[in-house]
């Protein structure tokens, strides 16, 4: 969809907060074309063999298919959820339709969120950082860190929006749903971090342990990440695992949002030590700078997500298993 189509599609389906991340990313795209010099690393004898993926062409064209077709997924799920807002299904017939191409549009971005999230974007964006380095884990590792974000985010949304009396068919049970996949998917990233981190430091071969030097290693002039790697393990696995693993802690509304809060700092944090241990290796350059660059961030996802919340109904009342999700019970 070309972008004059985008600006044509009515208000209420469009999905902003995407689409300014990606015009983030093609701006950092475009630099790479304007002052890249044809790779995005220098070559090696090593990484000859990965010339025809770490590259500015193979990285841009990637990037750009990835982040359209996240959005256009989304904004096809948006607009079959929105229009049936005030057009009622007139029959079973109808109902099932709605069904299947709800059904067809979900499937669709799952395939593509596999094939991106979960396996080719993370090679791109974060592994390429270290060029000679690779584990078979790090997809998934940073699937569960961004997943385990997003329910966080999620969680957090829901309480604004039911403190604010919005949301009038939530109760404790969703929330202690949401409770229980925070605490869940917390224990799911532990178990990819241990499964890394064990089988590199067990094989301990010099290319692999490498990346962990940074990291964990006790000598203060090369482990200068090593508090910042254990606070972020600590807040994301034993936070979580603690006190999110009694039932009322998940139904209780300030304590969702708090560890919500914890997990969403953690998870920034992890990935803060996952890209600047490897561009600045020497010394640890955390600042207000990066604090603020994070709030930015933050405060446009909540207002442009906040806008878009306002101009439509958050109940989709017509939907065919709305009755099931009102009587919704744990």
């Amino acid at each position: 969809m070309a972008i004059k189509e985008f600006f044509e599609i009515p208000k209420r389906y469009r999905t902003w907060s995407l689409a300014l991340m990606g015009i983030g990313l093609l701006a950092i795209v475009l630099g790479f074309f304007v002052y890249g010099t044809g790779d995005v690393h220098h070559k090696t004898e090593i990484l000859q063999g990965k010339e025809p993926f770490l590259n500015i062409k193979f990285f841009s064209i990637w990037t750009i298919l990835t982040v359209a077709l996240w959005w256009f997924l989304g904004y096809r799920m948006r607009k079959l959820s929105l229009s049936i807002d005030n057009n009622p299904l007139p029959n079973a017939e109808a109902r099932r339709k709605y069904i299947w191409n709800n059904t067809v549009s979900a499937a669709l971005y799952i395939v593509w969120f596999a094939l991106t999230v979960m396996s080719t974007v993370p090679w791109l964006w974060l592994m390429s950082i270290d060029p000679h380095w690779y584990s078979t884990m790090y997809s998934w590792y940073t699937f569960a860190s961004s997943w385990v974000a997003g329910i966080a985010l999620i969680a957090l949304f829901v309480v604004y929006l039911k403190n604010k009396g919005y949301l009038e068919f939530t109760n404790e049970e969703h929330l202690h749903d949401i409770g229980k996949f925070m605490f869940a998917f917390s224990v799911f990233w532990t178990y990819l971090w241990f499964s890394q981190y064990m089988l590199i430091w067990y094989a301990n071969i010099p290319e692999e342990t490498v990346y962990f030097r940074s990291r964990i290693s006790t000598d203060h002039e090369t482990g200068t990440y090593s508090g910042i790697f254990w606070f972020q393990f600590i807040i994301n696995f034993l936070a979580p695992l603690l006190i999110l693993m009694r039932r009322g802690s998940k139904r209780n509304f300030t304590t969702i949002t708090i560890m919500a809060v914890v997990i969403i700092f953690g998870h920034w944090l992890d990935f803060y030590q996952m890209i600047f241990a490897s561009v600045l290796s020497e010394h640890v350059e955390l600042g207000w700078l990066d604090f603020g660059v994070a709030a930015g961030f933050v405060g446009v996802i909540l207002f442009v997500t906040g806008n878009a919340l306002a101009k439509n109904p958050l109940i989709s009342k017509n939907h065919p298993f709305v009755k099931e999700s009102i009587i919704h019970h744990t």
